[in-house]
């Protein structure tokens, strides 16, 4: 009798212990989702309304596609809608839901040495800086972020060059073709880092640097001794930052977690997490506005 009260015990232990193993998702994101605080306020009530845990990897949005592209995470939500879209059309994700959008930023110091302050053509301001060959930082890492800046580079006007790079991440080593303007070797500084470092070394070398507005108001408001930068140009519409969550396609990978990844794309566009996110604010200024649901309540 005690023998199989004790195989009972482990029977239940091992079933316990499997059972809490599948309701973990694993996600590969975007480093302002985790940065601006937001996923500190999703995930727990996503967790209490489901039970379901997520386990966060955040970097930047090429690295966050590359791990759903080798099937090394269930699902991932970032900012780069055209590469999203060919990711689903190869078939490596299989919906992308709509989320969120926030809009990026130009910063720099208050000197402005490059006079771009109150424009609100983003193409103009970069043309301005490649001019006055002002000091810029660039993620460079293959980031959401970093494609939105390839694209103003194009935008400009001014001669751009190609470069081939190399990275690690996660111990690999990563190839990444990029766009910079051309002959900026003396002042165009690209430092394959994440937002929060970007902006620590923007503000340390007094230099221009492209942002999403979610992270600036963290690292401007929510430390003490806030951030020397300045939004110095805004409103452009190619500015604009679209959010989106794919889960990753279970008939490429069949040990992936898609009923979690499911439940948990389909929440974040529910009343319910669109509300969240449309309620999340940092110093009384929101950083996120809902794209399922824009005029949620």
């Amino acid at each position: 009798l005690a023998m199989s009260a004790v195989l009972a015990l482990v029977f239940c232990f091992i079933h316990n212990s499997s059972f809490a193993e599948e309701k973990v998702l694993k996600m590969s994101t975007t480093t302002s989702t985790e940065n601006s605080g937001l996923l500190n306020v999703l995930l727990p009530e996503f967790a209490k309304d489901t039970g379901i845990e997520v386990k966060v990897f955040a970097k930047g949005t090429g690295a966050s596609i590359r791990d759903g592209m080798d099937g090394n995470v269930d699902v991932i939500f970032v900012h780069a809608i055209d590469r999203e879209k060919k990711f689903v059309a190869e078939g490596y994700g299989t919906k992308r839901y709509a989320v969120m959008h926030n809009d990026f930023v130009i910063l720099g110091p208050a000197s402005d040495p490059a006079k771009i302050n109150g424009l609100r053509n983003a193409a103009k301001a970069l043309k301005k800086i490649v001019e006055s060959k002002a000091r810029f930082v660039s993620r460079g890492d293959d980031s959401g972020t970093h494609t939105k800046e390839q694209d103003l580079w194009k935008a400009s006007g001014a001669p751009i060059e190609e470069k081939a790079t190399e990275m690690v991440k996660d111990g690999k080593r990563i190839a990444i073709r990029s766009l910079h303007p051309a002959g900026s070797s003396g002042w165009y500084l690209s430092i394959g880092q994440g937002m929060g470092k970007t902006l620590t070394y923007a503000e340390e070398k007094q230099t221009y640097t492209l942002s999403d507005r979610g992270t600036y108001i963290k690292y401007k408001f929510g430390r003490q001794g806030g951030l020397a930068l300045e939004i110095l140009c805004e409103g452009d519409p190619l500015l604009f930052n679209p959010y989106g969550v794919i889960p990753v396609n279970p008939e490429k990978f069949p040990h992936v977690k898609y009923e979690l990844a499911r439940q948990f794309a389909e929440w974040l566009v529910s009343a319910r997490g669109q509300k969240l996110i449309a309620d999340y604010r940092y110093e009384g200024k929101q950083l996120f506005f809902p794209d399922a649901m824009p005029d949620v309540k």
